[in-house]
């Protein structure tokens, strides 16, 4: 198994803090958000090989990042928010660079803060049907703020029914995360979903798509689970953490 994980947003949102810095290297909890990420890829043992794609403005600071961290850094190519690739075709990028067909795919976004473990939804998928993909589900407490994100539907089973981004009126309070797992047949199906002119952003497009067509479970994991779009959120996330650090909290974000 492979895994990547997607840094090459410009977060937009959260600017002018990420001008120059990319969100995924803003310290959250006394250290880089990313880091607490591939700690959790790396606590996997079937992956064998971990990646992250990123574009050609913060390239250089995530190659200066990875230097000790056995972590191969690849740059999209595009340079702004407007020439962006989106996270589904950074996904074909990294896999038709380093020619990915016969193996499963871990990919997980790079500012997705959780207290679940990776190698727990790697087995729960391990005991799946047989060529099956996943998501990471959370069970959202805030039934205001559902319509911002891609709501699931699953079976007894944990099997996808339905899959609605971000839906008027929710039918559920399962909320998708950016944690998913391909399972290896499913690439070529990637690929045939954007040679079909579907949306190449926001990842959980691919699955509402995939799920008509082939098996996809929801994994629900328990614990905190962290939404970093805007300045509100990042302090309240770095805050939380610096709190379990022992690090004391402060009343406006700063990069020091």
């Amino acid at each position: 198994m492979k895994g990547l994980i997607l840094a090459a947003g410009y977060a937009t949102r959260l600017r002018p803090l990420t001008n120059e810095v990319p969100k995924q290297l803003l310290p959250v909890g006394g250290r880089p958000m990313v880091d607490g990420i591939l700690e959790k890829v790396k606590g996997v043992q079937e992956i064998d090989e971990i990646h992250l794609v990123t574009n050609s403005h913060y390239a250089g600071q995530f190659a200066r990042w990875a230097e000790d961290k056995d972590v191969r850094v690849h740059d999209d190519g595009t340079t702004s928010n407007e020439d962006r690739l989106g996270a589904i075709a950074d996904v074909r990028f990294v896999a038709d660079r380093e020619q990915w067909d016969g193996d499963d795919l871990f990919v997980i976004a790079g500012d997705n803060l959780f207290d679940f473990s990776l190698a727990d939804y790697v087995a729960f998928w391990r005991g799946k049907h047989e060529s099956a993909s996943a998501v990471a589900l959370y069970e959202h407490p805030v039934r205001e703020l559902l319509s911002q994100y891609g709501i699931v539907e699953v079976d007894s089973d944990d099997r996808l029914l339905d899959f609605v981004e971000k839906p008027e009126k929710p039918k559920t309070n399962l909320i998708a995360t950016a944690a998913y797992i391909y399972d290896r047949a499913h690439l070529a199906l990637l690929r045939a979903y954007l040679a079909d002119g579907n949306p190449p952003d926001q990842p959980g497009n691919f699955i509402a798509w995939l799920h008509t067509r082939a098996p996809v479970y929801g994994y629900r994991f328990a614990g905190e689970w962290f939404d970093i779009g805007d300045g509100t959120q990042l302090l309240e996330a770095d805050n939380r953490l610096r709190r379990r650090a022992g690090l004391p909290e402060r009343d406006t974000y700063t990069l020091d």
